[in-house]
């Protein structure tokens, strides 16, 4: 299976691209959202998804909510530089 056929994402790592799609209005739903849905600590989740935004199969799989979040993460290292 090539690196960025998207059905190489285990659930999980879908289950984190399809989280990140969804908007989030109100302070603090996302954090519980995380722990009730996937079971993780709002570090951990962070951490997988770092790690995820730069896996091939990832932006196969999901691209607007890659890309957006690269952009992100890019800005906030521009931030902090």
């Amino acid at each position: 299976m090539p690196a960025d056929d998207p059905t190489s994402l285990s659930d999980l790592e879908r289950r984190i691209l399809e989280l990140e799609a969804r908007p989030f209005r109100h302070l603090g739903v996302k954090e519980r959202r995380i722990r009730e849905e996937l079971g993780l600590s709002p570090v951990s989740y962070h951490v997988r998804l770092n790690r995820l935004l730069d896996d091939p199969a990832a932006l196969a799989a999901a691209p607007a909510v890659v890309n957006r979040l690269r952009a992100r993460r890019v800005s906030a290292e521009d931030r902090v530089a």
